[in-house]
């Protein structure tokens, strides 16, 4: 990423601050105001003018100032994020002490999605440990008329042949559909069926029951979700119309574990609107982690608001439950 002259790094990191504690676009003179910048209101003028010409920050049509762009959060993000404060610390202290007073994995899970979102303010989920027992290797597609021919490799080089019925209209998705796959099991990954793209949901769902139907254990993503705090997130202005905020019920019903969307790694992860595979999730930000357990298995730890979200705040915290559980359960 393009690292951005010292001004507009400051500049945009005071918008980003500004409109997360406020909701409000914000111009010039009030960002020399109060967060203190050493230049004039023109000069600021200026580097929000080339801020936005990168595509960066945004005018609402309504307003005179500013706001961060989707691009905007993603440079604050992996650029600009600022440590976390004290707080995080004492959040790590009070989680130890809720894990050493519950004995049932799913109690611990839920008291500890409760702590996250009362802290963040966000909703919080977290997915109990899950481990496929049958490693997936390969997978290839073939169409033939209204059919879908399946090679599936899985361990030892055992393969196994499928033929289904593609849904009508779905022929055209094969050849992603098998990319996709593809991408999912390099190094070793297992098919997440809650990253799968929108656009390929009616042949990935035939092919997910198909594979479901010849072994439960080469299908994953159907974990459970502890969920707390669903009422803060439609409570925020960002979705306070209902063509935003049906669709994400409607897969907090189906699927809920489609939010934080498997990891590999033990690392963090932000998806920013539209980078998350799931459109419904296209204005919110998900801020996740990943944990494990003695025998392998992994879970997710993961917050979801706006994108107008304490970023900093937020990774520190799912970051504080996920090393918990790691302790907890090695």
């Amino acid at each position: 990423m393009e690292l951005l002259p010292r001004r507009q790094q400051e500049v945009l990191q005071a918008t980003v601050h500004h409109y997360v504690d406020t909701g409000e676009p914000v111009g010039s003179r009030t960002l020399v105001q109060r967060f203190g910048i050493n230049a004039s209101s023109a000069t600021v003028r200026s580097a929000m003018g080339a801020l936005e010409q990168r595509g960066l920050l945004t005018q609402p049509h309504t307003s005179a100032g500013r706001v961060p762009s989707p691009q905007g959060y993603r440079h604050y993000v992996d650029c600009l994020l600022p440590e976390p404060g004290a707080g995080a610390q004492h959040l790590e202290r009070e989680l130890t002490q809720i894990s050493l007073r519950w004995a049932a994995l799913d109690d611990l899970l839920l008291q500890l999605a409760r702590r996250l979102s009362d802290f963040t303010g966000l909703m919080s989920l977290i997915t109990p440990p899950q481990r496929s027992e049958s490693q997936l290797r390969a997978i290839r597609l073939v169409p033939s008329e209204d059919r879908l021919l399946v090679m599936v490799v899985a361990d030892c080089s055992q393969a196994h042949h499928l033929n289904l019925r593609l849904p009508h209209g779905s022929a055209h998705q094969v050849e992603a559909l098998e990319r996709w796959t593809d991408a999912q099991l390099k190094g070793g990954g297992q098919l997440d069926w809650n990253c799968l793209p929108q656009q390929l949901q009616s042949c990935g769902q035939a092919l997910h029951d198909a594979l479901q139907s010849r072994d439960p254990l080469l299908s994953t993503g159907d974990q459970g979700a502890l969920v707390h705090g669903v009422s803060r997130l439609v409570a925020e202005p960002e979705f306070s119309e209902s063509d935003r905020v049906r669709p994400l019920l409607e897969l907090m019903d189906s699927n809920p574990a489609a939010f934080a969307p498997s990891d590999q790694g033990l690392g963090g992860r932000v998806w920013i609107g539209g980078e998350h595979p799931q459109t419904a999730l296209q204005h919110c930000s998900v801020v996740q982690a990943s944990y494990r357990s003695g025998d392998g298995s992994t879970g997710q730890v993961a917050l979801i608001g706006p994108m107008r979200m304490a970023y900093a705040t937020a990774r520190a915290a799912v970051q504080c439950v996920a090393r918990t559980l790691n302790h907890l359960l090695s």
